[in-house]
């Protein structure tokens, strides 16, 4: 059988500037709506490779709203569990690129219907579907959204199902009130943990990647998969650790790049291909994704990737 995957919090569009500069002090050029938040790209991607996928969220009952639960359904995704608000406006985040490759954003997250989901009967009724719950760090923004996943995953351990988490946030965000009693919390409860960069040291006493490793296995956590971007991702466990170099293309939008490999990965994981398959196709998957303008614009099929990886494989062979 298989597993089907469930992703709870932010459902939202952006909206992005065409020229680079920092933030919105004044008039400028922009693109969008484009479909968006951490855990909607990441479930549309695991719909898209085949796996049966549901999402539990909000929107607004507006055209942002309408877009979103369009472009879900479409790729595959259940939306049983993504409510429709009728007096909150969908989720939105403006963005603006930097000259240096940085960002800044407007967030309209915790006032809007993105931040109201709440565990109704119908979202308890999706859970009892799932038997795999992604956790997403951006997703923990208020104590009734931590409250929710936390039933999902209780719900989900208990019959026997897996969790994979992804932090997918700053070290600030540990500041928050019961921030980090929360992430401890749903760390304890993972079986697969796909930390970016410095997120790996973030819940760790050490400060090192061999110590890291050591002590986030340690908490009976499967496996590590930590994301490098363009230089590539490393896959961990207590007996196995497997390096796989990044894929050179030409980058148009990083935004959702990590969501789309940890998506593949996870859907990779479950279906039962070895650690190493997984690895590089959710390398191809980010890689894909950075060279199409809007966060969930780069979100490919299994079919898509399997020739992405073997184009570039011949590529980087000859």
């Amino acid at each position: 059988m298989t597993k089907r995957v469930l992703a709870i919090g932010e459902v939202i569009v952006e909206i992005m500037a065409t020229s680079l500069g920092r933030g919105f002090s004044e008039p400028i050029a922009l693109v969008g709506p484009f479909p968006s938040g951490a855990p909607t790209i990441f479930i549309d991607q695991v719909a898209r490779l085949g796996v049966p996928a549901s999402m539990v969220g909000a929107v607004g009952n507006d055209d942002f709203g309408l877009l979103l639960r369009e472009r879900l359904a479409c790729d595959g995704v259940d939306i049983v569990g993504l409510r429709s608000i009728q007096h909150a406006a969908t989720g939105s985040a403006f963005v603006r690129y930097r000259p240096d490759g940085d960002r800044d954003f407007v967030f309209n997250i915790h006032d809007s219907a993105a931040a109201r989901v709440v565990l109704d009967e119908k979202t308890r009724s999706v859970i009892a579907q799932c038997h795999h719950v992604h956790i997403m760090g951006s997703s923990l923004f208020s104590p009734q959204m931590v409250s929710v996943i936390q039933a999902a995953v209780d719900d989900v351990k208990k019959r026997g199902g897996s969790v994979s988490f992804d932090p997918n946030g700053r070290k600030e965000m540990l500041d928050k009130p019961g921030m980090r009693d929360a992430l401890m919390g749903f760390l304890a409860q993972t079986d697969l943990f796909l930390p970016s960069g410095e997120e790996l040291t973030a819940l760790t006493q050490a400060q090192d990647e061999a110590g890291a490793l050591a002590e986030l296995l340690d908490l009976g956590i499967s496996a590590v998969v930590i994301k490098r971007g363009g230089a590539g991702a490393s896959y961990c466990d207590r007996q196995t650790r497997i390096d796989v170099p990044g894929l050179k293309v030409n980058e148009i939008d990083p935004t959702g790049a990590g969501d789309c490999f940890g998506a593949t990965f996870v859907a990779c994981w479950l279906t039962g291909r070895i650690p190493e398959e997984c690895l590089r196709l959710a390398n191809a998957s980010g890689a894909m994704a950075v060279t199409r303008r809007g966060p969930m614009e780069g979100t490919a099929s299994m079919v898509e990737l399997e020739a992405f990886l073997a184009t570039r494989m011949i590529e980087m062979n000859t």
